[in-house]
């Protein structure tokens, strides 16, 4: 078995984690006890809670983290390298006796899910994580790729995630006590909805988006942004939330990766106001089957004209002709002799962004005219305006900057895969695959401590095999 498909060992996470940097300056968020109101001083530096529920990634439940931390050999490993880290503040010290759950579950009611503390915590993990993405080698604006043909490691990649709730009872649902006969309500998840996933199946649980990026390390995965899904069908428009307020953090970014979720309305946002390039399908106007029979069930792209262009021939003579787009790919659409309508697709040759004084960006393509139209360059534009409003034209539901057949689409798109394997390898991070606590805030709060988790390793294998290739 080689070192890429080696495990990752627990005590490797835990060590990982207690290196991120990210899990210190968060704590620095959360305020002190006003002491002139009484009460006892805490028994663990703040960042003892942040770390309680990052190590929630690493085994599965609390019960779990206090049984392994109550070890001596892994306490003693936190003390010490707590020790090396904070070598002249003992107030960062960590005490003899181990932190315990309710510990953990005082911080967390109490500070780390109030709802100013939580958005100031998940503010700063953007702009960390951001700058860990950089250390990676990852979003930095002088770094590969072109907006003709973006490098992965400036794509941005994001996914939805049902996580089933910790109770199978919903609201309004009772239980009996078998002893005593009493009816009492059951407990339930209140941020629970139904929702429909891409391939038509329903899943019922709370519902997240989580953003990441990766180089080609197997552990090279840095989580960006997490956000709860608050209304059902509301997952693209938490994606673009997510998308609009890491564009400052990400400034070397080209694009985003994402299923068909997002549509034409998200597609404006990410071109116009972000400047970043879209690379998804579109919505088939005809879904395929499964298993398909003969010309039964097939796949039919959806397909509508775009515009007219008039293009100048090799002789000094001019033509129009009508532009189409199928499958988001644009073509040459002209009547053949049956009258049929036969559709040539052009090839993209140079994808171009100007920005504009309002700030906003523009968007266009080129395309390789065919021989028979003297193998010019045609442009057209990315973006909606006010003139494809007026003729009902939704553009960019219709067009692709980069479109599935693109040679760069196959480059590209496969990245999605990775948004997939976040959400399983999270499932595999939950106990019995539910969720570790009630409730949306302590819910993004877990994923945070994941997002750690994640971040954390990834740093950490990252500056080892640096060292270890300097050496």
């Amino acid at each position: 078995m080689g070192s890429r498909d080696r495990p990752v060992a627990a005590l490797e996470r835990v060590e990982a984690i207690l290196d991120n940097r990210a899990i210190y300056e968060l704590a620095a968020l959360v305020p002190d006890t006003d002491r002139t109101r009484g009460g006892r001083t805490r028994h663990y530096p703040t960042y003892a809670w942040l770390l309680f529920e990052t190590l929630l990634s690493v085994y599965g439940s609390a019960r779990q983290v206090e049984a392994e931390l109550s070890h001596p050999l892994v306490w003693n490993f936190c003390r010490q390298k707590m020790r090396d880290r904070f070598p002249t503040d003992p107030s960062q010290w960590l005490p003899d006796q181990p932190i315990r759950r309710h510990h953990y579950q005082y911080g967390r009611n109490r500070y780390l899910t109030e709802p100013v503390i939580f958005d100031q915590l998940a503010a700063l993990h953007r702009q960390i994580a951001a700058e860990q993405a950089r250390e990676l080698g990852l979003m930095t604006p002088d770094g590969p790729g072109s907006w003709t043909h973006p490098d992965l490691s400036r794509m941005l990649h994001a996914d939805g995630k049902v996580i089933t709730p910790l109770f199978k009872a919903t609201r309004g649902d009772t239980i009996v006590d078998r002893t005593t006969g009493e009816i009492r309500p059951a407990r339930f998840e209140p941020d629970a909805a139904l929702h429909f996933q891409g391939d038509g199946e329903t899943a019922w649980g709370t519902k997240f988006v989580l953003v990441a990026a990766r180089n080609t390390d197997v552990h090279g995965r840095i989580i960006l942004d997490v956000a709860w899904v608050p209304n059902h069908g509301g997952e693209a428009k938490t994606a673009i939330e997510c998308f609009t307020r890491l564009a400052p953090h990400v400034p070397g970014a080209q694009g985003v990766i994402y299923d068909t979720a997002l549509r034409g309305v998200h597609h404006q946002v990410l071109l116009r106001d972000l400047g970043l390039l879209p690379v998804n399908r579109v919505t088939a106007a005809k879904a395929g089957s499964t298993q398909p029979r003969r010309s039964d069930g097939r796949r039919e792209e959806k397909s509508t004209r775009i515009e007219t262009k008039t293009i100048a021939l090799a002789d000094g003579t001019t033509r129009t002709v009508e532009l189409y787009a199928r499958g988001g790919a644009v073509g040459i659409a002209e009547l053949t002799e049956r009258g049929d309508l036969h559709y040539t697709e052009l090839t993209r040759v140079r994808t171009h962004r100007t920005r504009d004084k309002s700030g906003k960006y523009r968007w266009y393509n080129d395309y390789q005219l065919p021989h028979h139209h003297g193998k010019g360059i045609v442009t057209v534009r990315l973006h909606n305006t006010e003139q494809d409003t007026a003729q009902k034209l939704n553009r960019t539901e219709n067009v692709r900057p980069i479109a599935a057949t693109d040679p760069d689409f196959a480059r590209l798109y496969p990245r999605r895969n990775d948004a997939e394997s976040i959400n399983r390898n999270l499932d595999d991070t939950l106990w019995l695959r539910r969720a570790h606590s009630l409730g949306h805030y302590r819910q993004t709060l877990n994923l945070l401590g994941y997002a750690l988790m994640v971040n954390g390793l990834a740093l950490h294998r990252h500056r080892r095999r640096r060292t270890a290739l300097a050496a």
